[in-house]
């Protein structure tokens, strides 16, 4: 349990130095070893049916778009699909494209009960790069983590 600790801390003093109103930011890697080892801990993926279709997903995570596609309106039903998805209880990861739509998910998340809400750094397919692709720098893939062609 030292090593969670150390990690749910560390995320912990991100959040704060950056004025997050949930309780951490996780890089890719630390996210993938709280859901390893943390029991019911959850993994939400907030980007669009489209990126988990065409760009790939993350095996075993609740999928719900924060924003719907096409036409990137914000889900009006996404705190209803969350709470009939996740318990309030667990720790939740949220990961979107890069670490910004995230950041909104676990913040209405955190206003709305559930109280053990981390963002995911970077998100699946990390920032762009020189050339403005993402694959290349950061992100849960680029990490080596689990994923799959939609």
């Amino acid at each position: 349990m030292g090593k969670l600790r150390e990690i749910l801390d560390l995320a912990q003093t991100r959040a704060r130095d950056l004025e997050r109103p949930y309780q951490g930011e996780l890089t890719p890697r630390e996210a993938f070893e709280i859901w390893q080892a943390a029991p019911g801990a959850r993994i939400v993926d907030v980007r669009t049916r489209a990126e988990w279709d065409w760009v790939g997903r993350i095996p075993g995570a609740v999928e719900i778009e924060w924003n719907q596609y096409p036409g990137g309106v914000r889900n009006p039903n996404f705190l209803a699909e969350l709470t009939r998805q996740v318990d309030p209880e667990a720790l939740v990861m949220f990961v979107c494209r890069s670490g910004v739509r995230s950041i909104g998910a676990a913040t209405v998340a955190s206003e709305n009960g559930y109280n053990n809400c981390y963002n995911v750094l970077e998100g699946f397919e990390g920032d762009k790069d020189a050339n403005g692709h993402r694959n290349n720098v950061g992100g849960w893939r680029r990490a080596g983590l689990p994923w799959h062609q939609g």
